[in-house]
């Protein structure tokens, strides 16, 4: 198919695009270039229109057969900025370009939403069936953001809502605001392994490759199977506290120490995930990676590049720069225009 990802030039966006391109689609990006310069290095290379996708027009979905809806506010921290600009792009423009998406003619819509939607569980396990219980501004709005666009779905307009777990891995535009690649960085720059919290509260993890994975196998599904589907993308084993997490990344970096923040309290996102629909709807669905597999993955590719620092990685950090350089304005726009990407 010819796939339009959006947000291909963040986190996510490198290893879909080269999963979609090694299973034969036709890519395309649409980015605003937001994180392109804290990128350690390029990513696949497909033509990319250089678009915030609050300006998405119409006729540029024409021919477009597929949407992988991944640009966005990406975590909590950013959520709490603004968080009516958080409405706007995460709930307001992703609705807008899925019913723009549904006018030309495209067939799918993918929604990269996220496990944060549990937040607080009450239950010892969560599954879509639990109610969503967000503690945050941004799982608040990718609730909202997966009803509203499953309303838009039709037998000719498939919408499936993709609750990713905790991203974590390596990826040519990396987060170190993630926790395991936080952790692992940590340990790698400075021998510390750092926690704010108490260590107690659950994460559901799961690959970056796993995700980009899923949305292909989700692509190839029938629309009778995943039309108007919810489910989380992970696996049941795939459940750590933050202190198991951390005692991980100790184990794989000798001489590495976790250290607990004095006071450090109990975070209030916790929750532990099942994972049984995902394997129901896509039965060749399996996480290629566990939490020691993806902290050697890091440890080498953090060697290979030379990782010096984790703040270019920190996506809070990064937008507050190119505002002190007067580059972006508060609604997150640039203030001089750029040229789309080659």
């Amino acid at each position: 198919m010819r796939v339009l990802v959006t947000g291909n030039l963040g986190y996510l966006g490198p290893p879909v695009v080269q999963a979609l391109l090694e299973a034969g689609h036709e890519v395309q990006g649409l980015d605003s270039g937001l994180f392109a310069a804290a990128a350690l290095e390029p990513g696949p290379a497909v033509h990319t229109r250089r678009r915030d996708v609050r300006d998405v027009e119409l006729e540029e979905l024409h021919g477009v057969e597929a949407v992988v809806h991944l640009a966005g506010l990406s975590n909590d921290p950013l959520g709490m900025l603004d968080p009516a600009l958080t409405a706007e792009i995460n709930l307001v423009a992703t609705v807008r370009l899925a019913y723009l998406a549904r006018r030309a003619g495209v067939r799918r819509f993918l929604f990269a939403s996220s496990c944060s939607v549990y937040g607080a569980a009450q239950a010892p396990w969560v599954d879509e069936q639990t109610p969503p219980r967000p503690v945050t501004v941004y799982g608040e709005y990718k609730v909202a953001a997966e009803q509203r666009l499953v309303a838009l779905a039709s037998p000719t307009f498939c919408v499936t809502a993709l609750r990713n777990a905790t991203a974590f891995g390596y990826s040519p535009n990396l987060r170190t605001d993630l926790v395991v690649n936080d952790l692992t960085a940590g340990a790698f720059l400075e021998g510390a392994i750092r926690l704010n919290s108490d260590g107690s509260a659950w994460r559901p993890l799961v690959h970056v490759q796993d995700i980009a994975r899923a949305v292909v196998l989700t692509l190839a599904a029938p629309v009778e199977t995943v039309n108007r589907q919810v489910y989380n993308v992970g696996a049941d084993e795939q459940n750590y506290t933050v202190m198991t997490i951390a005692r991980a990344v100790a184990a794989h970096v000798p001489g590495s120490r976790v250290v607990v923040a004095p006071g450090a309290s109990a975070d209030r996102r916790s929750y532990r995930v099942r994972f049984g629909r995902i394997r129901t709807v896509l039965p060749a669905f399996r996480c290629a990676y566990d939490l020691h597999a993806g902290i050697e993955d890091l440890l080498a590719h953090y060697r290979r590049v030379g990782l010096r620092s984790r703040e270019d990685g920190v996506r809070l950090l990064h937008l507050q720069r190119l505002r002190g350089a007067g580059q972006i304005d508060p609604r997150l726009r640039f203030c001089t225009l750029l040229e789309a990407p080659a």
